[in-house]
């Protein structure tokens, strides 16, 4: 029986990429088991290439394994067709993108509204306008609510990517390289802003990403070695 703690199972994920020559095949991700629990914060470290994108999309659904299954609360994503997940993703699971992709000719807050259209009256009878108002406010933005992503700094921007991703309150939060195009202080304040909201919000959190600083401030911290989880090196 599983732990009711237990958020996310990944069970012998294997992720390959066929080529008509066999001796061509590329194997990205090799028999990867890992267990996550609600309200953790994991970081994936491992240079670009290694696979930490391609972990991070069969984790959010985006992909799917070559072979092994992911379980988020319990079920089987593997059993869902691409309907299903699309529900799963937009309601169980945020994603933040190194690129912010937030739409140019909207506000702050209609770019922060974006993920709940996809079911308007639930969206508003469970107030997210309210709730979008208050992220930004939280994230140091309430007065930039009405102004557009040209009209922000880079480190604003990303900041509004992750209301956004936080709007439908899901369980489970993946950022990817989400620092990898800020400067240093605005990189710094990204990651103590996740982690915070992390505690405050109770999502789970799982970040990819190569900046070592920002890895060692998370809970857990596994590096993606020749397609395998491995803990990190002391230091890394």
């Amino acid at each position: 029986m599983e732990s009711p703690g237990l958020l996310l199972r990944l069970t012998r994920v294997t992720k390959r990429y066929d080529a008509p020559d066999k001796a061509g095949a590329l194997t990205v991700l090799n028999d990867i088991s890992l267990d996550l629990t609600r309200g953790e914060s994991l970081a994936i470290v491992g240079p670009s290439g290694s696979g930490k994108s391609t972990l991070l999309h069969i984790i959010g659904t985006l992909d799917r394994p070559t072979s092994g299954s992911v379980a988020l609360n319990g079920q089987d994503l593997s059993t869902l067709d691409d309907q299903q997940l699309a529900v799963v993703r937009n309601r169980q699971i945020g994603f933040v993108f190194q690129s912010h992709y937030l739409l140019p000719q909207c506000t702050v807050v209609e770019n922060v509204l974006v993920p709940t259209l996809a079911c308007a009256e639930a969206a508003a009878r469970d107030g997210a306008s309210e709730r979008a108002g208050r992220l930004l406010k939280r994230v140091g933005l309430g007065e930039r609510m009405s102004h557009r992503p040209g009209e922000l700094s880079g480190g604003e921007r990303q900041r509004v990517a992750v209301v956004r991703a936080l709007i439908n309150q899901p369980q489970l939060l993946l950022a990817d390289e989400p620092t990898g195009s800020l400067d240093q202080t605005s990189a710094r304040e990204l990651g103590q802003l996740l982690l915070e909201l992390n505690r405050e919000e109770g999502v789970t959190l799982i970040i990819a990403t190569h900046a070592h600083e920002l890895a060692r401030r998370m809970a857990r911290v596994l590096e993606l070695k020749e397609g395998r989880l491995v803990s990190a090196a002391a230091g890394a």
